[in-house]
């Protein structure tokens, strides 16, 4: 193991459990050495090893809280990623001509890493978000970091900032993977040098715990086109859905709610998570053709509503059957499941159940319960940091 210097920190190389113990023997010692901040007091065991920073755990939101430690691997484009190092949080050096910033050549993940009630941490299916990444960087002409790397720099990253993982059941350590097309250049064309980076942040729920959603049906602007880049987490996905979004609650509503872009008559998604909609005891969400995002939470439900016996359909939902819905629910990481109370369409505002014994909230204990540990996990959807 080495320390080389102020910014690079530790190699990937070294063990999962080198890092441990390196956090451990150091304690707060390493944030002081790099000068940009004076340590934060923290809770301490037995042992002198500071277990929490200094966090009301109990008043976070879903906004930045900067953790300690960044993970930064590196590539040309003719290249593939080798080796990442842990690196103090903190700018990272971009040119004016950086792809990134000059055609949107981007794409970022979001997962979470949770703490049991036994200490262990825990992430939950990181190698879907890793696949997704994949794919999107293929539709991005890209490089990108394997399944396997992708999963060892979210361990590294969160044993690196254990001490901001909130205690179990007051949130969750909010891990961001980008990859950016940080080459210089000026013509339109693939970046010629890629980062591929790991940050977090202490987090509640986007939405708060037992909050109902107010959507309404956007039939002005479209969220994706078809043939466009809908299915990928690329970045320029989430910059035009700021002014319907905006729009939006400034009419006091949580969000949006796409319709497809060819004919304005099938939902999509919301601005940031995916929708289920139930009747009976068939649960339907829209078909990812392209123009939706497959999200992870989004694949988890539809295989824990059929193990819970509800007959689940991936299809076309034209915006006439939310009159038709019992039940209407989002999905996303950083929500897990937010019921929706209501949705308004062309002025008519439609009510749906969000009661204590509902489908929706049913089918969140569960998802809870498994990453919590609460609940066998039959799936082998959890992976263990430490």
């Amino acid at each position: 193991m080495m320390i080389c210097g102020r910014n690079r920190v530790l190699s990937a190389s070294s063990s999962l459990v080198k890092v441990g113990e390196w956090l451990r023997c150091l304690g707060s010692h390493v944030v002081q050495e790099s000068g940009d901040q004076p340590p934060r007091p923290h809770r301490s065991d037995s042992s002198g090893y500071k277990q929490y920073a200094d966090v009301d755990w109990g008043s976070l939101g879903f906004s930045l809280k900067p953790t300690d430690y960044m993970y930064v691997m590196n590539c040309s484009k003719d290249e593939t990623f080798l080796q990442g190092e842990l690196s103090h949080f903190g700018n990272i050096p971009l040119s004016p001509a950086a792809g990134v910033l000059n055609y949107g050549q981007g794409l970022f993940e979001g997962l979470k890493a949770i703490k049991r009630q036994d200490g262990c941490l825990v992430l939950f299916r990181p190698d879907l978000n890793a696949a997704r990444m994949k794919v999107g960087a293929d539709r991005m002409c890209m490089p990108s970091p394997s399944v396997e790397q992708f999963i060892d720099a979210i361990k590294h990253t969160t044993l690196a900032n254990k001490r901001w993982v909130p205690p179990p059941g007051l949130g969750f350590l909010y891990m961001r993977p980008l990859l950016l097309g940080t080459g210089a250049m000026l013509g339109l064309a693939a970046a010629p040098a890629y980062t591929f980076l790991v940050y977090a942040s202490p987090v509640q729920n986007y939405f708060k715990d037992g909050q109902s959603l107010n959507l309404i049906v956007e039939d002005e602007y479209d969220r994706a086109s078809a043939g466009g880049a809908g299915g990928v987490k690329s970045i320029t996905n989430y910059g035009p859905a700021l002014k319907p979004l905006t729009k939006a609650k400034n009419r006091g509503f949580s969000d949006v709610l796409f319709l497809d872009s060819v004919h304005g008559k099938y939902i999509e998604e919301t601005s940031c998570s995916n929708i289920f909609i139930l009747k009976d005891n068939i649960m339907s969400t829209p078909l990812t053709n392209g123009t939706i995002l497959p999200g992870v939470t989004r694949k988890c439900i539809l295989n824990i509503a059929f193990d819970h016996g509800y007959e689940v359909q991936e299809r076309s939902i034209r915006v006439e059957e939310l009159f038709e819905a019992e039940e209407v629910f989002c999905t996303a990481n950083a929500i897990g499941i937010a019921p929706v109370g209501s949705i308004t369409y062309q002025g008519n505002r439609i009510k749906y159940r969000t009661d204590a014994h509902s489908v929706s909230k049913e089918l969140l204990s569960t998802l809870r319960g498994i990453q919590n540990g609460s609940v066998e996990d039959k799936k082998g959807w959890i992976v263990e940091v430490a």
